[in-house]
């Protein structure tokens, strides 16, 4: 159950069709091994020549420690990125029989454990319609409390009344209370996806501090008489981190 806001929808109506469906965004965490760099092109046909090419000669003209010497190159390899990303996600909802999600809670400027203790004390009154508290638990994403019943029974006439009043402190605030989900994933399926912009080079000495060397492959892959071009993004872990 998701908390009460108060909302102005200013958007486009869709086809009833594609209500029921959930948009999901992936937060992609890609290990990278030292001594390797991502590096994202603005076009794809960029990204696209630099991995064909597999092996890179970098020049490292970069900065003032390495003017004793004449020319120095490093070799670095070029492979394609590709990531195993959700293409279905199903999930299984759950209706607890002896919690209730509490929302509407007001900011008491209390600390966290406080607050809880005194909504144990008060749900736990039968003159309330509570019982015997097993479990409580500040949601911190939503700023909900969610309180678990020692007893079936005592959970669904609460529910029923959907809002009531509780007294804090020397303060009454009336609270909604909804029916507390679980949901566990029944089924997930994954695909292969490569990212068409982002390269990933591997093999790079550690031979120039992080920001030299992450300057240096920037300024080599932007040349397109190297068959660069724009660079979006850049990357680079040194070797041993």
């Amino acid at each position: 159950t998701l908390p009460e806001k108060k909302m102005v929808f200013k958007g486009l109506v869709t086809n009833k069709e594609d209500m029921n469906k959930l948009m999901l965004t992936p937060l992609i965490r890609y290990p990278l091994l030292g001594g390797s760099a991502l590096i994202t092109f603005e076009k794809a046909e960029v990204a696209q020549r630099i991995i064909e090419v597999k092996e890179h000669m970098v020049e490292l003209s970069y900065g003032e420690e390495l003017e004793e010497l004449d020319r120095c190159r490093v070799r670095v390899q070029a492979a394609p990125v590709d990531l195993l990303l959700p293409s279905a996600l199903e999930i299984g909802l759950t209706r607890s029989s002896r919690s209730i999600l509490m929302s509407g809670l007001p900011s008491l400027g209390i600390p966290e454990e406080a607050l809880l203790d005194k909504l144990e004390l008060f749900f736990s009154k039968t003159k309330n319609g509570g019982g015997e508290v097993e479990s409580r638990e500040l949601l911190d994403d939503s700023g909900q409390v969610v309180l678990t019943f020692a007893q079936d029974g005592v959970a669904e006439p609460l529910i029923a009344r959907g809002h009531i009043q509780v007294l804090i402190g020397k303060g009454k605030y009336e609270l909604k209370i909804s029916p507390c989900m679980s949901g566990d994933i029944t089924n997930l399926q994954l695909q292969p996806s490569r990212c068409p912009r982002t390269v990933l080079l591997s093999g790079i000495p550690d031979v120039l501090g992080e920001d030299p060397m992450r300057d240096t492959l920037e300024i080599h892959f932007q040349k397109a008489s190297r068959g660069g071009g724009e660079v979006d993004a850049l990357a680079y872990v040194p070797l041993g981190r």
